[in-house]
């Protein structure tokens, strides 16, 4: 099966990919067909030089049943390479397990109701509007 993945060169604390098409049993830095295009990191999110792309290389790929990773189809969808891709930011993994998630919500409701306890009675002693003073002749 082919996969189009990054293989990470650059040196220690530079990273630079290229994004190539390789047998996905290969390792990720080993064996590969062809590079067709490149990532680098370091240049700021704007900049058009951070994700290149082989435009024609891509297309003829994806028509051969060469399958993207996540962040080489993000990068497709953001060039219009590829169809959109669903990203989840935290995963189901990380998110807090059910009684972790009951703790968390009593105490999102304690703290609401603390907060409607503050408010009530310095709403009841808000002061009234001061006297005018008349000047001292």
């Amino acid at each position: 099966m082919l996969a189009m993945r990054m293989t990470r060169h650059g040196t220690k604390k530079r990273p630079y990919y290229h994004i190539v098409v390789a047998d996905s049993r290969s390792p990720r830095d080993g064996r590969f067909i062809e590079k067709i295009g490149a990532y680098n990191p370091m240049l700021k999110s704007e900049d058009p030089k951070r994700v290149t792309f082989n435009e024609e290389r891509v297309k003829h790929w994806m028509k051969n049943g060469a399958q993207p990773s996540e962040r080489v189809a993000r990068f497709l969808a953001a060039a219009k390479l590829g169809p959109a891709v669903k990203w989840n930011e935290t995963p189901k993994k990380s998110a807090p397990r059910a009684k972790a998630q009951e703790r968390i919500k009593m105490e999102a409701a304690a703290a609401e109701e603390a907060a409607k306890a503050a408010a009530a009675p310095a709403a009841e002693a808000a002061p009234e509007a001061p006297a005018e003073e008349t000047p001292a002749a």
